[in-house]
């Protein structure tokens, strides 16, 4: 008689805290995927002995497969099963977390990164229909905002564990810790309930194709710009294959009775305005910690560990400004927030350009804490903010679309800025030829290649000993700091620009939608007003 009782107890589901908890351990592990893949690739590269392009899709491959499975991988949570899709995403990170550590080649590893970009889709948005199956009322918001939390989290302390954990025990230690916190949320999820959607359509297969081959086409033809020339024929056609794929993706996203994708709801200047925030900040943000680490070590000369050390002034105030920026929204509109998030982001990059070969922690202190601050302020406020601004049955699709857009700005971030840096680097060599001994002056582009990846010292090994020795080395650092400082101001810049496109599209009236079925139109005219 006490067996089956056992058995019954054994099985019982889990309770709102333990499902809370799993979902937030395993959020964790999806900004950590990113950041830590940053801080490691001086030694991967210092290990693998690989070229600038291979080594880019280490972090790449983890952004394409993440932003063009998302909606896919949502679809199937609805059809398959939320707690069934949440398991398969993490066996798929433990795998390529273990593939990842034990690849003898750059090619297994990128392909294990972008094995784990479709894992982390799978959790995502499996982990958040677990949540929303969960939780209701205020207790939903407050779950929503723990997820957040842990994001956070993770994006926060990525750079700085990392750095620990390659200095202590090699890069390879950073996959296995992504595995090894996979296989910890794996040993409860068998206790989480099980939910689909009843009305579930399947995945929309012509848009998820057509979207993945656009965007892979697109990273890869900016990243092979640089290195092949930008009128060679296979960058050129990889850049008309983006446009053609993406305009076949917008024709069947149109023509489909269920998309994937609804460019519909962009048509909303507030929800249009919302999406594009991400989609900025995403070049200063993740830009900065796809790079600067690489800098740090390569040419300021930090450890590993005091680099992922430096990137906190740029990481801990997503924990702790989002705090302020609620208090904040009951006081200021949503504009002027968004706005001052820009401004703050710009005059961090535009601070950030003091930087230099001789730079201590206390000279990028403040400008990577500004810059911080202004991505932390909109952090806490984007996500809401996007569903709040469409009919209430749309807001699921909405958070996909949002998201993507997110995602996709990280990825098309770490690859446009990887190719100002290689480009101007490049340049800056070509213009002092005389520097370089000759029988390297026709490579360049390699030179180029190896002082991005920070590898000033192999850079500088082609050079004869001496007197010439240091001058390339001192002319290789000088390059890779002109190139951060253009980049820098192109971000800054950016960000500016985009402040009163943002303020102009949050101010508009959503005149061309009507209020959502069974909403009060009254309270709909509220929420569209427009912001103050």
């Amino acid at each position: 008689m006490n067996a089956p009782h056992a058995g019954r107890h054994a099985t019982a589901p889990a309770g709102p805290r333990l499902t809370l908890a799993a979902v937030c351990v395993a959020a964790v592990v999806l900004p950590m995927a990113l950041t830590g893949a940053s801080v490691a690739l001086p030694d991967i590269n210092g290990d693998l002995h690989v070229g600038l392009v291979s080594l880019q899709w280490v972090v790449n491959a983890y952004n394409v497969t993440f932003a063009a499975c998302m909606l896919a991988c949502g679809a199937l949570a609805d059809l398959l099963g939320r707690r069934r899709m949440f398991t398969a995403g993490l066996v798929t990170i433990l795998v390529a977390g273990v593939v990842s550590a034990v690849s003898p080649g750059i090619v297994l590893l990128d392909l294990s990164r972008g094995l784990a970009g479709i894992g982390g889709a799978a959790v995502m948005t499996a982990g958040s229909a677990l949540l929303a199956q969960t939780f209701d009322g205020p207790a939903r918001a407050k779950a929503f905002g723990a997820l957040g939390t842990a994001f956070g989290t993770g994006l926060a302390l990525g750079p700085f564990t990392a750095g620990f954990l390659v200095d202590a025990f090699g890069w390879r230690s950073v996959f296995v810790s992504h595995a090894v916190l996979a296989a910890a949320v794996l040993a409860v999820t068998g206790r989480l309930a099980e939910s689909r959607n009843p009305r579930a359509m399947g995945v929309d297969k012509p848009g998820t194709a057509t979207f993945t081959a656009a965007l892979f086409a697109l990273i890869l033809g900016i990243i092979e710009g640089p290195q092949l020339g930008w009128a060679h024929p296979l960058v050129l056609a990889l850049l008309a294959g983006a446009a053609l794929f993406l305009a076949a993706f917008v024709t069947v996203e149109r023509r489909v009775g269920h998309p994937m994708f609804d460019l519909g709801l962009l048509a909303r200047p507030r929800f249009l305005g919302i999406c594009l925030m991400p989609f900025v900040l995403s070049f200063v943000f993740v830009g900065l910690l796809a790079f600067l680490p690489t800098y740090l070590i390569g040419v300021g000369d930090y450890s590993t560990d005091g680099a992922g050390a430096a990137m906190l002034p740029l990481t801990l105030p997503i924990l702790t400004v989002p705090v302020v920026a609620g208090f904040l929204t009951q006081r200021l509109a949503m504009r002027t927030l968004l706005a001052l998030s820009l401004a703050l982001v710009a005059a961090g990059a535009a601070w950030l350009t003091v930087i230099g070969p001789s730079s201590g922690f206390t000279d990028i202190l403040g400008p990577l804490l500004v810059m911080g601050a202004g991505v932390g302020v909109s952090f806490g406020l984007l996500d809401g903010a996007a569903v709040s601004v469409v009919p209430a049955e749309r807001a699921g699709m909405a958070a996909g679309m949002f998201n993507t857009m997110r995602l996709t700005g990280e990825a098309v971030a770490v690859a446009g800025m990887g190719t100002v840096l290689v480009s101007v680097i490049a340049g800056r060599l070509g213009d002092h030829t005389d520097e370089i001994p000759g029988r390297y002056r026709g490579h360049v582009q390699n030179l180029a290649d190896t002082i991005t990846q920070g590898d000033l010292a192999k850079a500088a090994s082609h050079a004869t000993p001496g007197a010439a020795r240091d001058a390339f080395t001192t002319l290789a650092a000088g390059s890779y700091t002109d190139a951060l400082h253009l980049a820098l101001w192109i971000l800054a810049a950016l960000s500016a620009l985009c402040i009163p496109a943002v303020w102009t599209l949050l101010t508009r009236r959503q005149e061309q939608a009507g209020p959502a079925a069974g909403t009060n139109p009254a309270s709909t005219a509220r929420e569209e007003r427009p912001a103050r």
